[in-house]
């Protein structure tokens, strides 16, 4: 083998070698959070919509049903990163939901995000109104309930 083959292979190992370590300390930084936020990220843009049954709210973990093409998934999602955009009493949630999944991979789903939300059975914190009953409605002025009594 000739002097420039060699030097020329030992430079495309050099060059590979080199590639795999950067890409595999990219990899080792990337947490399972920021992991997870990425997917429900990608299915934000682009899943598809359907709708679920939460059965089960368990600490941080909603539990859900859905059917997509006749085919029956059982999931559950972690919402411990966005507890915040949640309701304090999460068995308030128990009920009708829509997800969002991958076309591609049904099995890949979520309920809730950072920029979207499915869970139907809720006020986000802080949008209820000081004066509005347990179901959401305004108490009626006195002078209308008077008039009415007339």
């Amino acid at each position: 083998m000739s002097h420039a083959l060699q030097i020329g292979s030992i430079c495309a190992v050099a060059a590979g070698v080199a590639a795999l370590a950067i890409w595999s300390s990219r990899r080792k930084s990337v947490t399972p959070e920021k992991r997870e936020q990425r997917r429900r990220a990608a299915l934000h843009a682009t899943g598809r919509l359907g709708d679920a049954m939460i059965s089960e709210v368990a600490e941080d973990t909603l539990f859900y049903t859905y059917s997509v093409r006749g085919v029956q998934y059982a999931a559950s999602q972690d919402i411990s990163s966005l507890r915040d955009r949640l309701p304090l009493e999460l068995e308030r949630l128990i009920g009708p939901a829509g997800i969002k999944y991958s076309a591609g991979n049904p099995a890949n789903s979520m309920l809730v995000s950072e920029e979207w939300s499915g869970l139907r059975a809720y006020t986000p914190r802080g949008a209820e109104s000081a004066n509005a009953d347990t179901v959401g409605h305004q108490p009626q002025d006195t002078a209308l309930t008077e008039r009415a009594q007339r």
